[in-house]
């Protein structure tokens, strides 16, 4: 038999039910059809949202990286910049040191396939991924961005991942800290073309963001406006955006923030130690200038609000602000402060005209989610969540305990918590045989390079 923790990540690999995927299409034309084609094929089993049927890489080259450089031959920059469909697997392990130089995923139908590193899998330092194309599956990395050691306030603002007008995107079981802009984003341009659906299809969209760890963004740290721990930005006009089963720890708003007319659903995640905003919703109207305002809608179902040391007293579990309407459903959610005490379910921030019309029935709702019960979702986050799960680093570890434990605080730098990570670098020869490639899930144990034996929460 294994270890506990490794058949806990083989539970997760093999048939968890919050694991999603990727979106379909062999063309580089999108449908103009936003509903979910049944027909198409999933991208690994347990895969749900509207970005279910992704095909990432499937059916394309496999890409092997074999080195840790921030670039050239071997490198996972080269590897991402190559053209057509290609599934990257890893031959080495440890960690890559982008130096600020953030690497832009531009070529679309790709698999970042991390699950396959040797251990300690691979560690992502001083920059992140920006996604720019469709069709883009990313699992198991980790990516620490930090404050490169600059100054306060120097300017330097870095996601972990963001999208950028993509669509049909899955980023699923990665660990994304020390973000000194959002540890975890969907952005892009907010008006493309003349009518509110052409917004929509310039923004992101198809986005599932799935069993992350997003956790300890930097507060009083190289962004420019000074404080700016967030969790998640979802920006203007996204919509078929799926948040589903991440945990949210230590930051101190946007966890996560729809901004103005985004629709999606925002469920079964486990939110720990939130400052002074959880779940928010904000249209600013000067943002907007003449464009007509657009209704955000959120269906938020079976989240977990667990106040922590910096969480302010009594914080809603949703805040609306700014000048635009909120549709919201939600239904079996939990909202407690540091004893346990019911706090609030919706709140507001700013006294402008913005209103929370109460929906009956769910708004933006994929098809095939298996919902847990909210009085379920912090083991499940805590056991799931994050790269690797059978193979943990130490901050993650450290992460899950002290949210598990009511522990921990909101940081101004990764110095704080140990510092950037070292590893020794590590090399195992990737073996088709063991991994079914269609949906890059392992045939078997020996698949999971487990070299830590980290011991959970």
């Amino acid at each position: 038999m294994f270890p506990m923790q490794k058949w806990r990540g083989m539970q997760i690999i093999f048939a968890t039910m919050l694991f999603v995927s990727a979106a379909a299409c062999g063309g580089s034309e999108e449908s103009a059809d936003n509903s979910i084609d049944n027909s198409a094929a999933l991208a690994f089993d347990g895969a749900v949202g509207w970005a279910a049927t992704t095909s990432g890489g499937r059916g394309g080259e496999i890409v092997k990286v074999t080195s840790l450089a921030s670039s050239g031959p071997g490198s996972l920059r080269d590897a991402i910049n190559q053209e057509g469909p290609r599934i990257i697997v890893f031959e080495v392990g440890g960690v890559i040191d982008l130096s600020g130089d953030n690497i832009s995923v531009v070529e679309p139908f790709v698999t970042v396939a991390g699950q396959t590193a040797p251990s300690p899998g691979i560690t992502i330092i001083k920059g992140g991924l920006v996604i720019r194309a469709h069709d883009v599956i990313v699992q198991h990395l980790r990516i620490r961005p930090g404050d490169l050691g600059e100054a306060l306030r120097s300017g330097r603002d870095i996601d972990a991942i963001t999208t950028v007008g993509a669509y049909n995107v899955i980023v699923d079981h990665n660990t994304l800290t020390w973000a000194t802009d959002e540890n975890l984003s969907a952005s892009g341009p907010r008006f493309t073309g003349a009518t509110p659906d052409e917004w929509r299809e310039g923004a992101s969209h198809r986005i599932t963001f799935s069993n992350n760890l997003i956790a300890e963004g930097l507060a009083n740290s190289t962004h420019a406006k000074g404080e700016h721990s967030k969790g998640s930005l979802i920006h203007d006009n996204t919509s078929e955006i799926l948040i589903i089963g991440n945990l949210y720890a230590h930051n101190f708003e946007r966890s996560p923030l729809f901004k103005g007319g985004v629709h999606g659903a925002i469920v079964n995640n486990f939110i720990y130690d939130p400052g002074q905003r959880s779940i928010q919703y904000n249209m600013q109207a000067l943002e907007w200038g003449e464009n007509a305002l657009q209704r955000g809608q959120i269906t938020a179902v079976g989240n977990v609000m667990r106040a922590g040391p910096s969480t302010v007293p009594g914080l809603p579990l949703i805040m609306i602000g700014g000048d635009g309407d909120l549709d919201l459903y939600e239904s079996d959610n939990i909202a407690v402060d540091r004893f346990g005490e019911q706090t609030p379910k919706i709140g507001r921030y700013a006294t402008g005209p913005a209103q929370i019309v109460t929906a009956a029935a769910p708004l933006d709702l994929p098809e095939g989610l298996n919902i847990l019960p909210a009085l379920e979702v912090e083991r499940s986050v805590l056991d799931n969540a994050g790269a690797r799960p059978w193979d943990r680093d130490a901050h993650d570890v450290r992460v899950l305990a002290n949210a598990a434990e009511g522990r921990g605080a909101i940081i101004d730098s990764q110095e704080q918590v140990g510092g950037y990570p070292e590893f020794p670098s590590t090399q195992r020869e990737f073996d088709p045989a063991l991994w079914n490639i269609e949906t890059m899930e392992p045939k078997s144990p020996a698949a999971l390079d487990d070299g830590s034996k980290a011991r959970g929460t």
